[in-house]
């Protein structure tokens, strides 16, 4: 057992850069300039961590329309190693359209520091720069917390009925704000719902925060909850609050409803037959118990790794010494160089390290019709390979055969392994997760189905690794990737969770394989805990799993 655990643990690092703690990072802006005359900006803020010289994204907070001194409820969490200078950027945009993206928005300015600066003055505030410029009096402000060893989460599901009116011509929208009261007093926002329009019985979203976010751990430390009736111009008006602790919360666990009276201090004091501005209703209370990464894969969940490979004509005749597909006798070209750097992690959590790998875009013998799913072997009943060597040797046998031609088409090989974990989920055990790497030349011709395809597999136990491999332009692929605002169907429907990981293989020519398995590897250890944790699914036990297995070579 191990030999797995030392395996698993070596591919993340764990043991050569030991991780000391995870630190969660809050953010709030100052002095940010109105748009125009007429409007506030809508700000969002993109956390980068810079790795091999290139700023990758973390994670980003939301929008908060018409606001100039936001306070965000997104928490960031990042690993802090001691040994290792972490540099972090804050790039604060305006996001003026209504999917959210980057495509539209304005960049306001950015600021730059170390997490070790952070986590050492526990709050840090620096001028927004531009082009190397202050922006005014623009500021972020970030407040540091390392998380203790309770990792649990607590999912809440509130509503409140009866609110106080604050619109003229319409109903309330409210929105209800929590704030932790920390040890020196100070307020800290927890979680901020959605709002909900025109009604005085609103039931807001369910939602999930960290236990330590919550109350750090302290089942009686004070919560400060407020109501709010949202309004266009930012200025928003107050309803009413309630003091709470997580142990009072915690009532809600049996399906009991937990109650408090949303109180407005000045209605207090002023009417005489003042109760109340309304009811909030704590309807749900869950304890999460959260599962590591590895706590699934010493379970025995195993890594089914499948690779499907871009065999269209864009990529260029495999004879010619230009084409993405040339085989050089002492130097492999991208498409072997990204497999084998993304294979050889994935295999370590494989068992019998057998990988299927499909072709698409080509004319394949013997009536040479396109296909979009074709065993790179040939063997249609069995299209695994042995080890990555093995899809190695598949494809470099595979491209004298076939004529390489379109569309790029990459809808029916997401299908294909979705139907496979589709399987998988039905059993509702933590025994087989699915990645697809995807290797590519250019932008996909099917974006419509493979939208389609993608919101379909984020029910899944799957994650989809795209690759694109030579210079094209690529920025349609980013829309895949669910960083840049929310990837939808096209009827509408939201991924149910980030699954797809979109990196070009040119951002990495000059760097070590190990950097660019990091960077497509690095968010597949919290998609498998995000999926199997939604799902409520535990781990194997250890004892049974060891009893039931054997390992492979």
């Amino acid at each position: 057992m191990s030999n797995i655990y030392e395996s698993a643990a070596n591919s993340l690092g764990l043991f050569s850069s030991p991780c000391l703690t995870k630190v969660e990072l809050r953010v709030m802006c100052k002095g940010i300039s109105d748009r125009d005359a007429l409007s506030k900006p809508d700000p969002c803020v993109i956390l980068k961590m810079q790795s091999h010289g290139e700023w990758l994204e973390v994670d980003r907070t939301e929008v908060i329309r018409s606001c100039i001194i936001p306070t965000f409820s997104k928490v960031f969490t990042v690993d802090f190693y001691f040994e290792e200078v972490q540099r972090l950027r804050y790039e604060l945009y305006d996001i003026s359209s209504n999917h959210n993206g980057l495509k539209d928005a304005d960049f306001l300015g950015a600021m730059e520091c170390t997490l070790g600066q952070i986590v050492s003055q526990r709050k840090l505030s620096k001028c927004l720069l531009k082009q190397g410029n202050a922006v005014g009096k623009a500021a972020i402000m970030v407040t540091a917390e390392e998380l203790s060893g309770n990792d649990d989460y607590v999912e809440l599901s509130f509503s409140a009925r009866k609110l106080d009116d604050k619109d003229f011509f319409s109903k309330s929208d409210p929105f209800l704000e929590i704030f932790r009261t920390n040890d020196d007093t100070t307020q800290q926002l927890v979680h901020r719902t959605e709002t909900v329009m025109n009604n005085l019985n609103p039931v807001w979203k369910t939602f999930k925060v960290s236990l330590n976010s919550l109350c750090s751990g302290d089942h009686d430390r004070k919560l400060k909850c407020t109501v709010w009736d949202w309004d266009s111009n930012g200025k928003h008006d107050f309803i009413g609050e309630y003091q709470a602790t997580f142990k009072e919360m915690r009532g809600a666990m049996d399906g009991r409803q937990v109650q408090w009276e949303c109180i407005n201090p000045k209605y207090k004091i002023k009417k005489k037959n003042y109760k109340n501005s309304g009811i909030v209703i704590l309807n749900q209370c869950k304890i999460i118990k959260m599962h590591s990464f590895l706590d699934y894969i010493m379970g025995g969940c195993q890594i089914q790794f499948t690779v499907a490979i871009d065999f269209t004509a864009s990529n260029g005749d495999p004879r010619n010494s230009c084409s993405l597909h040339y085989i050089h006798p002492f130097q492999p070209n991208e498409y072997l160089k990204a497999l084998v750097a993304v294979g050889e992690i994935c295999q370590d959590y494989d068992s019998d390290k057998m990988f299927p790998a499909f072709g698409f875009g080509a004319r394949i013998p013997p009536d040479f019709k396109v296909s979009h799913d074709f065993a790179v072997n040939f063997n249609e009943d069995n299209p695994e390979c042995a080890g990555i060597q093995g899809v190695v040797e598949a494809y470099q046998n595979c491209l004298p055969k076939i004529q390489l031609y379109g569309p790029t088409n990459i809808a029916p090989i997401i299908q294909k392994v979705a139907s496979s974990a589709s399987e998988e989920m039905h059993t509702k055990e933590a025994m087989q997760y699915f990645i697809l790497l995807i290797l590519t030349d250019g932008v996909i011709t099917d974006m419509a189905d493979t939208r389609e395809a993608i919101v379909h597999a984020s029910h899944l136990p799957m994650s989809v690794i795209i690759v694109g491999v030579g210079n094209a332009d690529f920025s349609d692929m980013q829309m895949l990737d669910g960083d840049d605002g929310i990837l939808r169907s096209p009827k509408g429907e939201p991924v149910l969770r980030d699954i797809v990981q979109f990196v070009p293989f040119r951002n990495f020519k000059h760097a070590s394989p190990a950097a660019l398995a990091k960077s497509v590897l690095a968010e597949v250890p919290n998609q498998v805990v995000d999926y199997y944790n939604s799902k409520g699914i535990k781990p194997k036990d250890l004892s049974d799993y060891e009893s039931s297995r054997t390992f492979g070579p």
